[in-house]
């Protein structure tokens, strides 16, 4: 059954190419919801210019519509409230020193 859950392991499966890490540990992922199929999510990126932006809604699109039972995948990109490395999970900071 499509769950959140579901959702945010698809989008785990998501890099960050210059972190190397998937944009849920990085804190990027800030809501994932679920109804009769259709999935919203909102994100944002570690600063507004970046360049992979285009690439990251296409590649958020793509994996969340594999999942069985979706109908439609609507991204958000915001920068309320802006990101910043506090919103990575302990494990992505300690590997990249910022514990």
């Amino acid at each position: 059954m499509l769950s959140e859950e579901l959702v945010m392991e698809a989008l785990k499966e998501i890099y960050d190419p210059e972190l190397n890490y998937n944009i849920v540990d990085l804190g990027l992922v800030y809501d994932v919801e679920v109804k009769d199929g259709n999935v919203h999510i909102t994100f944002t990126l570690t600063f507004p210019g970046c360049p992979i932006a285009p690439m990251l809604i296409e590649q958020i699109q793509e994996n969340v519509r594999l999942l069985p039972g979706v109908k439609d995948v609507d991204v958000e990109l915001t920068f309320d409230p802006p990101w910043s490395p506090e919103m990575m999970n302990e494990e992505a900071r300690a590997d990249l020193g910022l514990d």
